[in-house]
């Protein structure tokens, strides 16, 4: 079961921190909303072949298919819409800090909606991420321009945020309404898909289509490994640990972004980086290892006694 748990949780931080690469090849000739409906209707096109030819129950009542829109409206739909408005006019690396602060809204959201309790290690593991990212992105946050359109940016990414974890919340009442992980993502990301079309149609914008390897291959790669594996396996996990443990997924992603980036674009690395990256590995730490394993790391790691001499 934790082995099962810890390939889920290593797998959405891979498949999501590799997105960053291949989202800006998305923005350009295609509007943003166009090019999210693209993609998640290409995501869910391809989950329901493949439900259909390992036949698994595809229907469910109307009431069933209220909560997966709600899900899709949250988690695929008004979300990225935000997102992608922000990212005109702020960096991916100041949207990361903002996006960040889903941990917490996790946390608070879930003892709102399903009573659960906050463990002082999530909590302590969560403060010590959201510091650590700060760190990481802190040249960025230092050359912040806080004029109107960046305030604007900035509360679009909150705002986006703070559906995210909404859709969250949908994603867990979902999976304990014994509403199975993969149709309801397929369900979810057409409604998500559909959502984005009818926005982009009624703004008057272009359905075009970029037919160039780097926009058709970041899309395919978005669709297929970032949103079928990546949420798939993100929301697996959020029913299996809980909304806040696996939130923590959000701040560890950005850390595997900035190492392809240094791999790919020559992220030059600095102090503040390295102590940041430490705090979110330790955070990472507290908020995913078991009670047990931890008091056994702190037994290792903790500081001899002193005894007082007589």
């Amino acid at each position: 079961m934790l082995t099962n748990t810890f390939v889920l949780y290593l797998s959405t931080v891979l498949i999501w921190g590799s997105t960053f690469i291949a989202i800006p090849l998305q923005l350009g000739e295609v509007p943003g909303d166009v090019s999210i409906a693209y993609r998640f209707g290409l995501s869910a096109l391809v989950l329901m072949l493949w439900c259909s030819l390992t036949r698994r129950n595809m229907r469910f009542g109307f009431r069933q298919h209220l909560w997966m829109a709600g899900q899709g409206l949250m988690l695929f739909g008004f979300n990225y819409m935000l997102v992608y408005q922000a990212a005109a006019d702020i960096t991916s690396g100041l949207i990361a800090v903002v996006f960040s602060t889903i941990i917490v809204m996790n946390i608070i959201n879930g003892a709102l909606f399903f009573g659960n309790r906050m463990p002082r290690a999530v909590i302590g593991g969560a403060a010590l991420g959201l510091v650590g990212i700060i760190l990481v992105f802190l040249p960025e946050v230092r050359a912040l321009d806080a004029d109107g359109a960046t305030l604007r940016a900035i509360i679009l990414s909150l705002a986006g945020t703070f559906i995210t974890s909404f859709g969250n919340m949908l994603s867990a009442r979902n999976q304990a309404s014994k509403l199975p992980v993969m149709q309801t993502n397929a369900y979810s990301m057409a409604y998500g898909a559909l959502l984005l079309a009818l926005i982009a149609w009624g703004r008057g914008e272009a359905f075009v289509f970029e037919a160039t390897w780097s926009y058709t291959g970041s899309l395919v790669y978005l669709a297929l490994i970032g949103s079928v594996l990546g949420f798939g396996s993100f929301l697996t996990l959020l029913g299996r640990i809980g909304p806040e443990r696996a939130a923590y997924c959000m701040v560890l992603f950005p850390i595997v972004a900035l190492a392809l980036s240094t791999v790919f674009e020559n992220y030059i690395w600095t102090v503040e980086a390295i102590a940041g990256v430490s705090l979110v590995l330790a955070g990472n730490l507290l908020v995913i290892l078991p009670k047990e394993k931890l008091q056994r790391v702190w037994r290792i790691f903790r500081p001899p006694a002193v005894r007082p001499t007589e």
